[in-house]
Formats: structure tokens, C-alpha cells, sequence
């Protein structure tokens, strides 16, 4: 009821606050016998923690995980798997003058008014670094899905604001700090400069996608994959939108175009994006998020008080003009629980998982 675990047979509760001592979280399901040390969960946490570039906020925290229960000598024992990310730079002074203000576009006004108190430090739960937890046990599931049926995932910006990022290869995602598929960054760099020295904020717009996916995940009527991907999305911070394959664009599309056809080698196209009433076709998972614009900026706002008087809000503190630029990993790991979920959720339906699409063409 309080929302604070996603997932049924790969659960995962999420715990901590911004400014508190530690977040982290408990994954409830894992499969025995996968060898999971901090190492496997570790490299997708640098690829979200703070501090990176001068693109991202200057919070230096090293996101340092902990594997206290859930694994002996090496390998998990399908006991719970508790994660912890100690908090090591925390500046709860920032936040001492939005106490009784509320900040535009923040959970400010909406958590004191269904809780009747908040923790302003850093938004408290409804900041985005509550996203770590979920980006180690979004690793945990991307490895055992790699190691049983091969499944791979990856993401990378495609808009930042107003810009468009043409695709020029998969290659350049891990070379700068935008996530972009492009050799050059420069022009996204300036543009972030003068983002910041201008004290705003722009949004951006993150492709995910999941390879290898086995067929006939997710089922045909409310527990649909592609349904439970936009509830996975919609659960990130910032995000306000999802596209699955086509997405608007379908609106444009005529029913010629729009259906994938199929040959003996598979599908010719995917807008579907691998999701067909609801289950997974073996095609390439193809999402799409769009993201807010930041609301913490130096910029001042208008907004009122706790007495609801009219006021003037400054947000003062370290935070990221973009916080699509960081939100790529925060992606790949909610797609993977979704599919992770619903894997083991075939598996106790069905049987083992039919291979995934590409499998099919090689055996034709």
C-alpha cells in the first residue's frame, strides 16, 4: 500500500532519504545459486552516481554498494538480498530556507499535504537519488537474465531540450557523459553551459532497449509487458511520458505501415516495439521516456509559503541542470526488473521461456 516495493517474485523494496545516513533496498526472489558479488552490481553504479561531469550535480558521492545478506561463499541463496549505499555528502544546510516555502515543480506541496509533514533536504523520498537502489537491483536482474537466456540491455539520450540526437552508433554511449550515440558532444556541451550560467533547466528524452528477450513474456490483458514497462517508467523520477515502439508516431502511421510483417527470417519491422497484445514477440524491447526539466534552478520562482502567502523560491544546492543526462542507467535497470519479473512469472506459469526471437531466425 505505501508504494515502496516493486515487483511480486522479484520484489524490491526501496529505502532511505536524500540526506539520511543510507538508502538501499531489499530484493525479495532471486534465484539460488548465481555467483553476485558488489563488483557485478558496482559498474552500473558509476554510470548513474553523481559528480561525473561538470554537466551533473557536484554531490561526490561514491555510491559504494553493500551486499549484507542474501549471498554466501559468492553465490545468492534465494534468501533476501539486502543492499545498502551509504549517503557521504550530504549538505542538509542548502535546504534551510525552502522549509516553509514550496519549490515549482517539486513534491513540496503534494507530500505535506497527504503526509501533514516532509523532509525538505533534498526532496527527501521523492529525491532522485532514491533511484541507486534500484539501478544495483536492476544489475542483479540484468545478470541473471544475461546468464539464462542471454538478454542484454542498453540506452542512450536521443534529445536534450530542443536538440535532436541523430544515432551514429551504440559505440560512443560510453564515452561521454550524455549517454549520446555520437562521436562529437560538443555542441551538447555548450549548450549545457549555457544552460547553467542562464540558472535553468531542460529535459530530455531517453531510448531503452532490452535484446535477446525470450518470447511470450507478459500476459494478454492487465498484466501486459508493455503496460508494466510505462509503470516502471513512470515510477523514475521526472519522467512524463513513454513511447513503446512507435509510439505517437503511430498516430501518423497508416495500418499498411504500422503492422510488422513477418517472414520465414521474422519480423520486418518492430513498431510494435516487441510487445504484440501484450506479449513479448522475442523482438527487441524499443522504449522511449520523456523526461521534465529540472525543477531545482537558481532562477527565482513564484510559489507561496506554508501559510499560503505569496513568495519568491530560490533552490540553492548542487543539482543537475539535466537530469535526463543520468537517467539512462536509471532506464535500463527498470526495464530489466519488468522483465525479470515477468520471466520468473512464465516460468511458474508456463514452463521454461520459449528462446528469443533472434534464436528463431538462426534455427530457420
Amino acid at each position: 500500500m505505501s508504494g515502496n516495493t516493486f515487483g511480486n517474485l522479484f520484489a524490491v523494496t526501496n529505502f532511505g532519504e536524500s540526506h539520511g545516513p543510507a538508502i538501499g533496498c531489499v530484493i525479495d526472489g532471486c534465484p539460488p545459486g548465481m555467483d553476485l558479488c558488489e563488483a557485478d552490481i558496482q559498474a552500473d553504479l558509476d554510470r548513474r552516481r553523481p559528480g561525473t561531469s561538470r554537466h551533473v550535480t557536484q554531490r561526490n558521492e561514491p555510491d559504494a554498494v553493500e551486499i549484507l545478506s542474501g549471498v554466501y561463499q559468492g553465490k545468492t541463496t534465494g534468501t533476501p538480498i539486502c543492499l545498502l549505499i551509504r549517503n557521504t555528502d550530504q549538505r542538509s544546510k542548502d535546504y534551510g530556507n525552502i522549509l516553509e516555502t514550496f519549490r515549482p515543480g517539486h513534491a513540496d506541496y503534494s507530500y505535506l499535504h497527504k503526509y501533514g509533514l516532509r523532509d525538505p533536504r533534498g526532496g527527501g523520498r521523492s529525491s532522485a537519488r532514491l533511484t541507486a537502489p534500484m539501478v544495483a537491483a536492476g544489475a542483479v536482474a540484468k545478470k541473471w537474465l544475461h546468464e539464462k537466456y542471454g538478454t542484454t540491455f542498453r540506452g542512450c539520450m536521443t534529445q536534450i531540450g530542443d536538440s535532436p540526437i541523430a544515432f551514429e552508433s551504440w559505440e560512443h554511449v560510453p564515452n561521454n557523459p550524455f549517454f549520446a550515440p555520437v562521436a562529437d558532444v560538443s555542441a551538447l556541451e555548450a549548450y549545457m553551459d549555457a544552460l547553467r550560467k542562464d540558472g535553468d533547466s531542460c529535459g530530455a528524452r531517453i531510448r531503452v532497449t532490452a535484446s535477446g528477450v525470450p518470447v511470450g513474456l507478459g500476459e494478454p490483458l492487465f498484466d501486459k509487458l508493455d503496460a508494466d514497462i510505462a509503470f516502471a517508467m513512470m515510477g523514475i523520477n521526472a519522467v512524463k511520458g513513454v513511447e513503446i515502439g512507435a509510439g505517437f508516431a503511430s498516430v501518423t502511421q497508416r495500418g499498411t505501415t504500422h503492422g510488422d510483417g513477418l517472414s520465414p527470417e521474422g519480423f520486418l519491422s518492430n513498431n510494435a516495439g516487441g510487445v504484440l497484445g501484450g506479449i513479448s514477440t522475442g523482438q527487441d524491447l524499443e522504449v522511449s521516456i520523456a523526461i521534465k526539466p529540472t525543477s531545482s534552478i537558481i532562477t527565482p520562482r513564484q510559489s507561496i509559503d506554508i501559510n499560503g502567502q505569496p513568495t519568491e523560491v530560490v533552490t540553492k544546492g548542487r543539482h543537475d541542470p539535466c537530469v535526463g543526462i543520468r537517467a539512462t542507467p536509471i532506464a535500463e535497470a527498470m526495464l530489466a526488473l519488468v522483465v525479470m519479473e515477468h520471466a520468473l512469472r512464465q516460468r511458474a506459469q508456463c514452463g521454461d521461456v520459449k528462446p528469443p526471437m533472434s534464436a528463431i531466425k538462426a534455427s530457420v
